[in-house]
């Protein structure tokens, strides 16, 4: 069991120093806009990645005019209290203590407090671009699999190397194909790990995804989610050398994981050409809440999860089937956000679970 018990924010967002306690395992909170409500989200999100959600510079989450941050927060995890500080100096330096003890990576404590997040914007996820839904596998797998997480970064540096490599090519006319042929190793060996561990994850998140919008929609609209890798059809080293000429034209890799998508349907048309508001709704939210559902199972305890302004663009049944499903049929503490003080109120209440209403001045 994961429960976060109190959060202290000093300089963070539009907070100078508050703090709150959590005494129910549903959490209202409720408030103007610009009160506070999506920063006091993305301030447990923060603790949980060391960055904010919405890929903010650390510089654009101090209070404005002053320098540096500090959040703290106490959480009970599996029957043991934690401590978790995150420190932004007044240099940009970044410290990460839990219980004291300092992390030397970031990297190391992806996955140890999991939570996910749902915000009005990410609906991009299913009508943006592929880099959007690659970010949310990564995001998702890192969670679960330190291995996933390194081989990524490792990755990540590989493709900048290779990338620099062939734009030192078209200004010098010639290539290091010594270099160039260590680098493609190096990259096909991490690629091929990422391919396979996306695929067989895939393999079990897209049906589940599939499930739950039709639960949360209450009909199935002929949805399907599919994976897309050039992997699927050929080799990485194949692609590379298939693909060379390209590259070195282009001063870019054009192959690889690294334009991997998942394509979402609604019968044989593109979801995003098809779907109404409520169904784009839905099937962001069945995304994101599958992504819930597997981190419990991997973890074994339940995420944290944080709804933000979800009340937007959802009907009566869509709602409420949304609730039920996070509030009632799972042991993970939620944080809802809502504009409205009343109708947050009146939903938690339908619901007949205890809840804790913070409203924000």
């Amino acid at each position: 069991m994961l429960r976060l018990h109190s959060i202290s924010l000093v300089q963070f967002r539009n907070y100078l120093q508050q703090q709150f306690s959590f005494t129910e395992r549903i959490v209202g909170i409720c408030g103007l806009n610009g009160s506070g409500k999506t920063n006091l989200l993305d301030a447990v999100y923060y603790l949980s990645f060391t960055r904010s959600y919405f890929s903010r510079p650390d510089s654009q989450n101090v209070h404005h005019g002053l320098a540096g941050l500090r959040l703290q927060a106490t959480y009970e995890l599996q029957g043991e209290p934690q401590e978790l500080v995150c420190i932004l100096r007044e240099n940009n330096r970044k410290e990460l203590q839990l219980n004291d003890a300092s992390y030397k990576k970031f990297s190391d404590h992806i996955g140890k407090i999991p939570c996910v997040m749902i915000a009005p914007d990410d609906v991009v996820l299913v009508t943006g671009g592929s880099e959007e839904r690659r970010t949310f596998i990564d995001t998702l797998l890192s969670q679960i699999s330190k291995e996933y997480l390194l081989c990524l970064i490792d990755y990540q540096k590989l493709l900048q190397q290779r990338n620099s490599l062939l734009k030192q090519s078209a200004e010098t006319g010639s290539i290091d194909e010594a270099l160039l042929q260590i680098l493609d190793k190096q990259l096909c060996k991490k690629g091929n790990y990422i391919f396979s561990e996306r695929k067989t994850f895939l393999e079990a998140f897209l049906p589940l995804a599939t499930f739950i919008y039709q639960r949360i929609a209450g009909k199935d609209d002929g949805v399907s989610l599919v994976y897309e890798s050039q992997l699927l059809k050929d080799d990485f080293a194949t692609l590379l050398t298939l693909s060379r000429s390209k590259d070195l034209a282009l001063q870019r890799t054009t192959a690889g994981i690294h334009r991997d998508d998942l394509l979402f349907y609604m019968g044989s048309a593109p979801f995003k050409t098809e779907a109404s508001q409520g169904q784009r709704k839905s099937l962001l939210f069945a995304v994101k809440l599958a992504e819930w559902q597997i981190l419990k199972e991997k973890k074994g305890f339940t995420p944290i999860l944080l709804l933000d302004d979800v009340f937007e663009k959802l009907d009566e049944h869509r709602m409420f089937q949304l609730l039920n499903w996070v509030c009632t049929e799972s042991d993970g503490q939620v944080f809802i956000t809502d504009t409205h003080a009343d109708r947050l109120q009146l939903q938690l209440t339908g619901i007949r679970i205890p809840f804790q209403l913070i409203e924000l001045k």
